[in-house]
């Protein structure tokens, strides 16, 4: 039998504030960014120390492989990132060279967008020449992912409901993507896609519907809403509404407390310490509403089993057993 293994991938994320030119190049594909832009991407992770990202995604990794051998699956994970080390072309040859000859690969993102599901399938295949892949494309509606995030999100949605003595409300976000990555190609395009498939990417969809899972999940909310958070800075609109747009709203209505829970992310990262916890924090507490988040899945051994399952799944597909 073919040895296998899982390559768990993710976006990858500097050590050092010094090292962020490098990293940001990298994100955008060798585009030359503004000095201003730069020096902003900086500023904001020196707020926060530093992203644990990288980190995090090595004990998920640990978690799932674990939970992989306790469930009679027992395989490497190993980890690859698109924009930094260990890059997943290394990790590949690395897989090579230990012997791999059949990879479950899964992206740590569970909502597909061509734009970024995409662009991290191409950057494997383009390295697996003997190598047969197996590659999830996409896990936004898989029933432990949104009990991994509801495990999270009733205790802190009991606690705040108990302290301020009313139920609590809750904003749900995704990472926003630029309009122009998400529309369907136009009649007559000439311009070559960067990412494969035809028709409008799905991941707008994907994303309303995991936080619509996790909301069935917590009976406890009394209202909830959506919307996409860290724009960036590329030309061009992105997607909303944004979460500033959603805050405005929101203390419209006469909210004065609300949770905010990003269901795009899987563990704590700048956009997470940053852009909640500073960025959003500070604009809803000038709208006079008090913005708490729970705690990020991180090292959620619910998280693991989920992964865990749709890696045998993909296993299995590889073996040539429809499961």
């Amino acid at each position: 039998m073919a040895k296998q293994a899982v390559l768990l991938l993710a976006h990858g994320t500097p050590e050092t504030v010094e090292q962020i030119p490098e990293y940001l190049r990298n994100v955008v594909s060798g585009r030359l960014l503004p000095q201003a832009v730069v020096e902003e991407i900086q500023h904001r992770y020196s707020l926060i120390g530093r992203s644990p990202l990288t980190e995090i995604t090595m004990e998920q990794a640990r978690l799932v492989e674990a939970e992989l051998a306790a469930t009679g699956a027992p395989v490497p994970v190993y980890v690859g990132m698109r924009n930094w080390r260990p890059y997943i072309p290394d990790v590949v040859h690395q897989m090579r060279a230990d012997g791999v000859e059949e990879a479950a690969v899964i992206c740590m993102a569970p909502q597909n967008s061509r734009t970024s599901t995409g662009l991290y399938r191409r950057a494997v295949e383009a390295e697996a020449s003997g190598l047969r892949i197996d590659f999830t494309a996409a896990w936004a509606q898989h029933p432990l992912l949104a009990e991994a995030f509801a495990e999270r999100l009733r205790p802190a949605l009991s606690s705040l409901s108990a302290e301020v003595g009313a139920p609590v409300p809750v904003l749900f976000t995704a990472h926003s993507v630029p309009c122009r990555t998400i529309q369907a190609p136009s009649a007559g395009e000439d311009q070559p896609r960067l990412w494969p498939g035809e028709g409008a990417d799905p991941y707008a969809g994907e994303a309303k519907r995991t936080a619509a899972m996790v909301a069935e999940l917590v009976p406890a909310i009394p209202q909830w809403w959506f919307a996409f958070q860290s724009q960036g800075a590329s030309g061009g609109p992105w997607i909303g509404p944004s979460v500033e747009s959603a805050l405005d709203s929101i203390a419209a209505e006469g909210v004065k407390t609300l949770i905010l829970q990003p269901i795009g992310f899987l563990c704590d990262h700048v956009e997470i310490l940053y852009d909640v916890d500073h960025l959003f924090r500070g604009y809803a507490a000038k709208l006079g509403v008090r913005l708490e988040r729970p705690e990020s899945l991180n090292a959620s051994v619910t998280l693991a089993r989920a992964v865990a399952d749709l890696a045998k799944q993909s296993l299995a597909r590889l073996n040539g057993i429809v499961i």
